[in-house]
């Protein structure tokens, strides 16, 4: 090759320059860009998904070649993007994390109607009901569809769900006809996001596509198990020393007054504990003449030796819990804070 084709190789007109430079600038001015897809799109409702996205994102779209010429420009890996640069699609930029930008996208679709020619993105369902139309020619055309139409009570009626079209199949004339009579747009459209660039790392959809409900579910619960398993193995650490103090405090008051140790904190709970004791014992003479006279017909229901002692356990496991219940409360709302954070709730 002559160094005269070199550089008319090389010449890049001006405006092509300077839409390269304008995405440069774009690209470097966002911490997440990623790669939509715009095809089958109509202009009114892409214009409405701008509008929804300003403020929060960015999104310009330009022939392929100089999107892929803005992203090597950048480089730092953003590059990686170049190979889902195809048909029709644009950059998007935001300063949200990807989890927020495919969340975003994803509530951004709206319902659209399918025109002749297209491939059902899944089963198209004509539901049953009334259709609101009157009785006429129109019922031969659902059922020649293969919907279960009839006329009844003065219009016609759709007597059970029909799927007229199977998911991948092409949808035709008469069935789009059909399907825009009745208002049913069975397709969504939206930017569909093939792959994000954020803090060094190429996120596909389905890393992003996940149940933030779930998830923070599924956190929540491994929290909880790993703070069971510190106090069970007697492991402190800042969210478990309390309630392991707490424990312990259980265990000491069980053992003292067990063990009938003298201790002003314990005094009122042994002085409880012995007369629950002198009740049951009276309660087991039959002659009240051996009695005191504040001991004659004493009846325990509720007041033995035993269930004193298991009121003691059962007051220390209700501290336990207690407190173990407010970690967990502080921990739920730690973790919901960051994972919504994270996903941009």
């Amino acid at each position: 090759m002559s160094a005269e084709t070199e550089r008319t190789t090389d010449h890049i007109p001006e405006w092509k320059q300077e839409e390269v430079d304008e995405l440069v600038e774009l690209i470097e001015s966002y911490d997440s860009i990623g790669v939509v897809n715009v095809a089958g799109i109509p202009s009114r409702q892409l214009q409405d998904m701008r509008r929804a996205l300003h403020g929060s994102a960015e999104l310009r779209m330009s022939r392929n070649t100089l999107l892929v010429r803005a992203l090597e420009e950048v480089d730092s890996g953003l590059e990686d993007l170049t190979e889902y640069v195809s048909n029709q699609v644009g950059l998007v930029g935001t300063n949200d994390n990807p989890f927020g930008l495919y969340k975003q996208l994803e509530a951004s679709k709206t319902p659209a109607p399918i025109n002749a020619g297209e491939v059902a993105p899944n089963d198209i369902v004509i539901p049953e009901g009334d259709t609101g139309v009157d009785p006429g020619p129109f019922v031969g055309e659902l059922q020649q569809i293969g919907a279960d139409a009839r006329i009844q009570e003065g219009s016609i009626q759709v007597l059970s769900d029909s799927v007229v079209v199977e998911e991948g199949d092409v949808v035709g004339d008469d069935v789009a006809n059909v399907l825009s009579e009745l208002g049913i747009e069975p397709k969504e459209v939206g930017l569909d996001l093939r792959a994000v660039y954020s803090e060094g790392v190429l996120f596909m959809p389905d890393e992003l596509a996940i149940d933030v409900d779930e998830y923070r579910a599924d956190i929540q619960s491994a929290a909880a198990a790993a703070r069971n398993l510190s106090i069970n193995a007697e492991y402190p650490t800042a969210q478990t020393v309390p309630t392991m103090l707490a424990k312990a405090a259980g265990e000491a008051k069980s053992l003292g007054i067990h063990a009938a140790v003298e201790s002003p904190e314990l005094a009122d709970d042994l002085v409880a504990k012995a007369d629950a004791q002198v009740r049951a014992l009276a309660a087991q003479i039959d002659d009240d003449e051996a009695l005191p006279e504040e001991l004659r017909g004493v009846e325990v229901e509720q007041s033995t030796v035993e269930e004193t002692e298991d009121e003691d356990e059962q007051a220390t496991e209700e501290a336990e819990s207690e407190e173990g219940e407010s970690s967990e409360d502080e921990d739920d709302e730690s973790g919901a804070e960051g994972l919504g954070n994270m996903f941009g709730d």
